[in-house]
């Protein structure tokens, strides 16, 4: 494993002394701000965690995560991702296919799940594999071997980019993600002798738990092999899965067995709706809650505590790794869609409170948020001319304009390559701060879980 460095205990503990003071006699305004000199001391202090838990918010550059906040909790306004002790920001570039020496500034979600799952960059598309197509051990399927229990929690499809790498799975194109869907990763395919779809090879990590979407993909049938005409539903069945498809199962469901949820054909519906960015502007309005969520559909922080319910359970266990992903900011950001996209952020945060208070009651578990790449959202003075917006009526009962202005067609808007931030509480939190590489995520995990 390499060497990372680290700030001293005294020159960080100096910047902390520095930033948040001693709280001072009554009627100082500097009492009601936070003092984080404890925490930052403790991640310090590093050791090996017993737990690690990786939010990624999808899309969720620091544009949109300020456009949640002002829109939900106004400016003065904090989430619970504004309450981490540590903070840093890292790059997110990708590199060609077939040569990891050139740059490509502007990555998508599978090259950027596999930097942080794996430790090496890829190319845009590619899912647990280098850039000449070799995989690349994760995150996952290292914990699991060294007896971590593990989870893979999503609002998309669980095959989609964050989770299918998250998970340990390896081809060459992320669409391969059933059985039936490998046109594009012939060398990845059962047919020729690979490890198959992204569905399939979930089968073969043995995660503890696997909720999100993508029921479509399990559906599918295994073209070659012992399984050949089984589908992979039936597989993970036949391997002990216990399948739930709704709230209510999902927290009846059995915590001794492994637990697979598909909560959708496709990607899980998002949480608010409101008016699409348009040129010229929209009149100013409020987000209102989707009518076209199911009743029976769980929230992101649903499907968090029960995974972190099941992953937990028993006090002999050694410990574990879960990954949660709020998908869909990425996916309204690609729509403009301004308050399906706060939603989706303002759902995500749900989640990371949970885990924040999670951690704070163990006291050894290593929490990250962060994103996977930044995304097209701005928000502006006013409705300008080049791109198209939306103006959203906040808590505080003002105007919030965004604009959209990256789209490479006129209803779809692309990532951007900021760097994004990155925040941690707990054993090796402090590796977080300053300018780290997202590939620094897989050696900051495997450090805090001893993994080999």
């Amino acid at each position: 494993m390499r060497k990372k460095m680290v700030m001293s205990a005294a020159t960080l503990l100096g910047i902390a002394v520095l930033a948040m003071p001693a709280v001072a006699a009554d009627g100082n305004p500097w009492d009601q701000r936070p003092d984080h000199t404890e925490t930052v001391a403790d991640a310090i202090d590093g050791g090996m965690a017993r737990n690690v838990i990786l939010l990624i918010g999808d899309g969720m550059g620091d544009s949109e995560i300020t456009i949640a906040r002002n829109y939900e909790k106004g400016a003065a306004g904090r989430l619970a991702m504004d309450e981490f002790p540590l903070t840093g920001a890292y790059t997110t570039y990708s590199v060609e296919k077939g040569d990891a020496t050139k740059p490509v500034y502007v990555p998508d979600s599978a090259a950027t799940a596999t930097a942080w799952s794996t430790g090496s960059k890829s190319y845009n598309g590619a899912i647990g594999v280098d850039a000449n197509g070799k995989p690349k051990p994760a995150l996952l399927e290292l914990a699991r071997k060294q007896g971590y229990r593990t989870g893979n929690v999503t609002t998309a499809e669980v095959q989609d980019a964050t989770p299918g790498a998250g998970g340990g799975a390896h081809v060459v194109d992320r669409s391969c993600k059933g059985p039936e869907s490998m046109a594009a990763c012939a060398q990845n395919d059962k047919v020729n002798g690979g490890a198959g779809s992204i569905a399939e090879q979930f089968l073969d990590t043995k995660a503890d738990v696997i909720l999100g979407g993508g029921k479509q993909y399990f559906d599918q049938k295994t073209q070659a092999g012992p399984a050949k005409g089984k589908t992979v539903l039936e597989q993970a069945q036949g391997a002990g899965y216990q399948l739930v498809t709704d709230k209510d199962g999902l927290a009846k469901a059995d915590e001794n067995k492994p637990l697979l949820g598909l909560f959708a054909k496709n990607d899980m519906t998002v949480q608010w709706t409101g008016p699409l960015a348009v040129k010229g502007g929209t009149q100013p309005q409020e987000c209102t809650a989707n009518p076209e969520l199911p009743a029976a559909a769980p929230q992101l922080v649903d499907m968090q505590r029960k995974a972190l319910s099941v992953l937990n359970k028993g006090k002999k266990s050694a410990g574990f790794f879960l990954q949660v992903e709020g998908a869909s900011i990425d996916k309204q950001d690609h729509k403009g869609d301004p308050c399906g996209q706060i939603g989706e952020t303002v759902a995500f945060d749900k989640a990371v409170g949970e885990a924040i208070d999670f951690a704070k009651k163990d006291g050894n578990t290593l929490v990250i948020v962060t994103a996977d790449h930044a995304h097209a959202s701005q928000i502006v003075p006013k409705p300008v001319s080049l791109g198209r917006t939306a103006t959203l009526i906040t808590k505080e009962k003002r105007p919030l304009t965004i604009s959209y202005a990256s789209g490479a067609t006129e209803d779809y808007m692309e990532h951007t390559g900021t760097q994004l931030r990155i925040a941690a509480m707990g054993p090796q939190a402090a590796n977080v701060s300053g300018r780290i590489d997202q590939t620094d995520v897989f050696y900051i995990i495997s450090r805090a879980l001893h993994l080999k």
